[in-house]
Parts: C-alpha cells; structure tokens; sequence
C-alpha cells in the first residue's frame, strides 16, 4: 500500500488521522490554522491606521506619496505573483516543514520596521512579509484541505473565510489602538506568528511521511490539471475584485453621503463584514447545492448588493446593498476554494491551492485600480461600483450556463 493510499485510508469521521497517535484531525488542527490564515489579514489591514501618521514621518522621502500606500498594498501583490510557486513548493518538499519555516521568516521581516530607518527599506520589508503570506495562506489552506474531506473540509473553508472577515475588523480596530503608542508599535504584533508556529510544531503532522517519520519529499510531482483549472482561476480573479470592491470602496461612498463620523463610517463596515461572514458560515450548510447553484448565487446576490449602493440615495441604503453583497461574498469565498480543490489529489493540492490564492489576492491588489480606472470613465465612484455589480451578474449568468454544459466536482461528500 503506498503513502498516499495509506492516508486515505486513515480517515475516521470525514477527518485524516495523524499515523502515529491514530487520532483524527480535530479542532485543535482546525483553529491553529485558522489562526495561520488570518495573518496575511493581519498585513493587510493593520497598518492602515497609521498610514497618514507615516505619510508625515516620511514626508522628506523621494516619492513618498506613492511609497507610503505600497507598505500597504504591495504584500498582496507578492502574494499574487508567489503563491502558484509556494504551492508548488509545499507539494514537492511538504506543507508543515515548508509552513514552519514561513512563519518564523513572517516574525523577522514583519518586525523589521521596528529598527528600519529608510523608508525605501521598510517597503521592501513589506514586499518580503508578503513572500511569508505566500507559503503561510497556501500551506494553510492546503492543510485543511489535507486533514479534512467532505463535509467538515466545507466547514474549516467556510469558517477560514468567516474568521479572516472578522479578523479583519478586529486588526484594523488593534491597529488604530496601539498606534496610538507611536507608528512602530504594531509592528510588534507580527512577533505572534512566533508563538503560532512554537504550537504548530507540536500540533500539526505531515499528512505524507517517509520511512524514518520525517516530511515525505516528492521528487516528481504529477502533472496539474491546469486546463480544469482555468475556469476556477479566472472566476477567482473577479470574485478578489468583487469582493473588495466594497472593502475598500465603502468609506468613500459613505463619505459621499456626507457621512464624517469616523465612529459611523466604522460601524457600517463593520456590520458589512459581519454579512460576510454570516455567508462564510452559512456555506456548509448550502455546499450540497454544488457549483451550478451557489456560484450564480453568490456572484448575483453581489452584482445586485452592488446595484442597491449605486442607486441608493441615504446611508441606510447603503448600507443594505453592503450586507446583500457582502453576504454573497461571504458564500463566494468557500464555494471557489472548494471547487478548485476538490478535483485535485495529495500531491496536486498545495499547487492548485496556492493558484487559487494567486488569482485571489491578485483580484485584491487590482481593485482599486479597476475602480479607479472605472470612475475616471463613468464619472463617480458609484457608478464605477454599479459597472462591477453588473458584471457580477454578468458572470453570474454565464457560470450557470457554463457549469450546467459541463461536469463540475461536488463540493458537499456523504459522511462516512
């Protein structure tokens, strides 16, 4: 019997038992990496209350205008551009050994500005922060997809969406808190993924192992099914960009209907992420509907969320459209995973996990200019923002066509 078929077999209970223990991947697996995947988040927004605070700081810096932004944004580019090769790399060498190392090289760089002077240095600080979030959303989701199958792999993915949506309201409140103390302080939160990887160590075990016990090698790896991929990957590039449209987008809308208050503004994102992650949550109880239903779904209920802010003339309306699109967006972010994984074996996954990443976080990075580029051309924001809800019912209608012609993989197993 090979490694592989071996794994398989220890399953108890829609979860792969750790071959040396005999017991099954439980919670204890499942938390650890969620808490992993809610650091790229972390590098994403919890710099974002200081930004004005480093605009001032570096202020005599050449091209600080544009630079300041990029300690922002750029880790999502190098997560865009990494992923494919970190999964890649997970796939040949092994997705713990390869994780580990990524979360202790997240604590150096993360940290670096602590001591940085330069604020061209810091920048390619940011740029190395997002290499680690490369391997650590990659490994991460890998693993999931590793330790559980069927239904509870919906609910880890289901919940991995819903606890990075509301680690993001949480990171942005933590931020503007202890930056408060001077605009190095957050940086010293990165030192977390210290401690997440100290219990990883212990926790979490390789779900392919050669004969001395050690993380299994995988010298050939077998080829992908890239051409089955294709459609998942371009969908997973506009589901990034639809959803954060309104991540990014709501302030100003809400700053548009003459809202100043930044306790208000807060708030109606805030209960626009608690939407999302209602969806999250609400996706393994719908997951058995499969591709054909709950793409459309979610992709339609986002493009008509969207519309609803466009044509919205109070903040209440805003706010509704917000939820209705976040909601969908909250379904979308499960239902894609899922489907790009769930036709791949051991030694395909970390490879097609860290292509749906890719295209995710490149979705990401090109929102603002996709909405940039939309408004010079429609004339106001919510215009541009009603173009994209519309070409998310656009694409809504068009996977209902395209998935009902051809055979797409179940995203909901019987269990065991």
């Amino acid at each position: 019997m090979t490694n592989q078929t071996l794994t398989a077999a220890l399953t108890t209970n829609e979860a792969v038992t750790n071959p040396k223990t005999g017991k099954p991947a439980g919670p204890a697996q499942g938390i650890l990496l969620l808490i992993g995947s809610c650091l790229p988040i972390l590098g994403a927004v919890l710099l974002a209350p200081i930004l004005p605070t480093l605009s001032t700081v570096f202020k005599s810096s050449a091209g600080a205008a544009a630079l300041v932004p990029l300690i922002l944004t750029i880790p999502a580019l190098f997560i865009a551009i990494l992923s494919p090769f970190a999964g890649a790399i997970a796939d040949k060498v092994g997705r713990k050994r390869i994780l580990i190392i990524a979360l202790f090289f997240y604590a150096v760089v993360g940290t670096a500005p602590l001591y940085l002077g330069s604020l061209y240095a810091i920048v390619a600080s940011r740029a190395l922060v997002g290499v680690a979030e490369a391997f650590i959303m990659t490994c991460c989701t890998t693993l999931i997809a590793d330790y559980f199958v069927g239904n509870r792999r919906n609910k880890y993915l289901g919940l991995q969406a819903l606890v990075t949506a509301l680690a993001a309201t949480v990171f942005f409140a933590v931020g503007g808190a202890v930056g408060a103390f001077g605009w190095r302080t957050p940086f010293w939160l990165y030192v977390v993924s210290l401690i997440v990887a100290v219990v990883m160590i212990a926790a979490i075990w390789p779900t392919q192992t050669s004969a001395d016990g050690s993380e299994k090698r995988i010298e050939k790896l077998p080829p992908v099914p890239w051409r089955a991929l294709a459609l998942p990957t371009f969908v997973a590039v506009f589901g990034g960009i639809t959803f954060y449209t309104l991540i990014v987008e709501l302030p100003y809308v809400l700053a548009g209907k003459s809202v100043t208050s930044t306790a208000t503004i807060g708030a109606c994102a805030a209960i626009a992420s608690l939407a999302t992650a209602a969806g999250a949550f609400t996706f393994r109880f719908v997951a058995k509907r499969g591709v054909r239903q709950l793409l459309p779904f979610a992709f339609g209920l986002a493009g008509i969320g969207m519309l609803v802010v466009w044509t919205a003339t109070s903040v209440p309306l805003v706010v509704v459209g917000a939820v209705i699109a976040s909601f969908g967006t909250g379904v979308l972010l499960p239902t894609m995973i899922t489907w790009s994984i769930a036709r791949l074996d051991y030694a395909q996954r970390g490879r097609g996990t860290g292509l749906f990443t890719g295209a995710i976080f490149l979705g990401e990075f090109a929102t603002p200019l996709v909405v940039l580029a939309l408004t010079a051309a429609a004339g106001t924001l919510v215009l541009a923002i009603g173009i994209i809800g519309i070409a998310s019912i656009v694409i809504a209608v068009a996977l209902a066509i395209v998935t009902s012609r051809f055979p797409q993989p179940a995203l909901a197993v019987a269990s065991a």
